[in-house]
């Protein structure tokens, strides 16, 4: 069974990365693997998408938001 990590817990190690603390260090003195860490890391590091700069959460976000407006949009122009 995995262990389920508070989002608080996994920025404190995002944080602590990013101000130039190793992966393995941080992995061997709080607990969760280099890979999660380093997925956490990925996962917040902003990207330049069109001058704007987005989290790979906040695009999956705008992903699905966008998923549901075309549904909409399809429905609607069936209708009229």
């Amino acid at each position: 069974m995995s262990i389920r990590y508070s989002q608080d817990f996994k920025d404190s190690l995002v944080k602590l990365h990013q101000e130039g603390r190793s992966l393995k260090s941080l992995a061997e003195e709080s607990g969760p693997s280099k890979d999660s860490i380093a997925i956490w890391v990925n996962q917040a590091t902003p990207v330049m998408i069109q001058g704007r700069s987005k989290t790979l959460k906040d695009v999956k976000q705008l992903e699905k938001r966008l998923a549901i407006l075309e549904e909409e949009n399809e429905i609607l122009s069936r209708i009229a």
